[in-house]
């Protein structure tokens, strides 16, 4: 299975994106300084895009010895051809640099251009350029550090409030399939990428040294991508297509039905923000099984939701099951967990009520009992999906979270892996990943869905979408996107935060639109 190009757009790893370049050479009969050229020439429109015109400001350009240097003595060429005052920095000797890169630095001899060694780079501040330019290191990058270039980059991030620091690529400093930095890499206010982004820049923690990250492509022959795909993509805007049209002839029963298995002494408002996400996802019918003492306070808190309570007691038991299995029958897709709690008891009602014979999103404290019974992982079924934060996802992998934050694209392939089920591993830049590798990252990074219940809101937004029949990587993805978007919109009625986790709810159906 590959990801759907309708709504994912390619993210190579490094190695990745380097064998689309070699096989443009080897298939496709291109050339390596054609790409370099391509490349070049894009980074000068993204960086006047940026700054605007560069005629007359100081750019240095920082080259480093191999083709992400060779970028940058290329775009040295078309920024002085714009009237901008350039120097490059070079990493080596001039007669060491071969290949694209080589011929690239000839020509900027032939042409002039003031070229200079590393080490007679003036970086002290004294008289900072416009513009600095980092193409030191590449993709391909792997720490840490010299302690000669990590001098530098902490050079060229002290010049960062007096110089607007644009990046080729990758920061330098940034691992490319990770997006850590060894230790340090490079603060650009803004990076271009060619042809596609990069695993390792669109993760959280490379955000804050990627900047305005600029796609742009360089001429990857389209035959190329095709026969070397790759196994990570970034979720697409047009994801939103996947909800289906409004039927003129629909109605509630054809609109999905969800269930939302949840509910104990406590904790009633989470199931209640999981049915509030299927509901403004556009689902006909939505209900709460509940344990029986806690109804009258979820009938309490909203009228639109229906309730079942299962049972006489505030958690689940074994004994509730097949009363739960009964209820959920024909619907179309089961959120398990909000509100659980963490019960001893509730652990035999989980084995005992799976499998059920349609998805169920296992989220928040269904999560807990899977960590201590791992056992219940081959009742998940595979159009399940799990939507655990780091802690739980720490929890469900025997780890602790600085793990899990270290490589979340691992992670989440990890989480999915194990328990035969689409993982979605929440956070910033929130990873969806299915048991044979598949992942997709979120491009959304959204604060104001930084509060208690958002995740509920997910789940049921999640079942919603199941519910309909997508599949459960499109589900997963879209309920990702789309919860992300309205988010994005509820940061222009609440610019410092302060929203509720209802309000994510119901900003859903605007963010279809807006």
């Amino acid at each position: 299975m590959l990801l759907d190009p309708r709504y994912f757009d390619p993210l190579p790893t490094p190695a990745e994106i380097a064998g689309w370049d070699a096989a443009c050479v080897a298939e496709c009969g291109m050339s390596f300084l054609a790409l370099m050229e391509n490349a070049s020439r894009e980074a000068m429109h993204a960086l006047v895009g940026e700054v605007g015109e560069v005629a007359g400001k100081r750019v240095l350009l920082l080259a480093g010895p191999g083709n992400n240097g060779g970028d940058a003595v290329a775009l040295a060429r078309h920024l002085d051809n714009r009237g901008a005052l350039v120097t490059v920095g070079l990493a080596r000797a001039r007669g060491k640099y071969t290949g694209a890169a080589g011929y690239n630095v000839r020509l900027a001899a032939k042409l002039g251009l003031t070229m200079l060694p590393l080490s007679r780079v003036d970086l002290s501040g004294a008289d900072a350029p416009d513009i600095i330019v980092d193409g030191l290191l590449g993709t391909g990058f792997r720490g840490p550090l010299r302690p000669d270039m990590l001098a530098l980059v902490e050079a060229v991030n002290a010049l960062a409030t007096r110089s607007y620091i644009f990046a080729l690529d990758i920061p330098s400093g940034l691992d490319g399939d990770t997006g850590r930095p060894s230790p340090m890499a490079v603060t650009a206010r803004a990076t271009v990428t060619f042809e596609a982004a990069k695993t390792g820049l669109v993760t959280a923690q490379a955000a804050p040294y990627v900047g305005r990250l600029l796609v742009r492509e360089i001429g990857i022959a389209r035959t190329v991508r095709q026969r070397h795909p790759c196994r990570a993509g970034r979720i697409a805007p047009r994801i939103l297509d996947a909800v289906r049209p409004i039927s003129p002839t629909l109605h509630k029963g054809s609109a999905g039905r969800v269930v939302v298995v949840g509910g104990s002494r406590g904790l009633t408002g989470a199931p209640l923000l999981a049915a509030l996400g299927a509901l403004r996802a556009g689902s006909g019918l939505v209900s709460v099984a509940c344990p029986g003492a806690v109804e009258v306070s979820l009938k309490a808190g909203f009228p639109d939701v229906m309730t079942m309570p299962i049972g006489a007691g505030g958690h689940f038991c074994a004994a509730d099951a097949a009363s739960v299995r009964d209820f959920a029958a024909g619907a179309g897709a089961v959120a398990l967990g909000p509100g659980l709690g963490r019960h001893p008891e509730t652990a035999g009602f989980l084995s005992a009520l799976l499998p059920l014979p349609c998805p169920v999103i296992f989220d928040a404290d269904a999560l807990y009992f899977l960590a201590l019974s791992p056992e219940l992982a081959a009742k998940l079924g595979p159009d399940a999906i799990m939507t655990p934060h780091p802690g739980e996802a720490a929890r469900l992998l025997a780890t602790d979270i600085a793990g899990v934050e270290a490589d979340r694209l691992a992670t989440a392939r990890e989480l999915a892996a194990r328990f035969g089920c689409v993982a979605v591993l929440k956070g910033p830049a929130t990873v969806v990943a299915t048991p044979d590798g598949l992942a997709a990252v979120s491009p959304v990074v959204a604060p104001n869905l930084a509060v208690g219940g958002s995740g509920d809101v997910l789940s049921g937004l999640a079942g919603s979408l199941a519910a309909r029949g997508l599949s459960p990587l499109l589900a997963a993805s879209l309920a990702v996107y789309w919860h992300g978007r309205a988010g994005e919109l509820l940061a222009n009625v609440y610019p410092a935060r302060g929203n509720l986790a209802s309000e994510i709810a119901g900003m859903l159906p605007h963010a279809l639109t807006e």
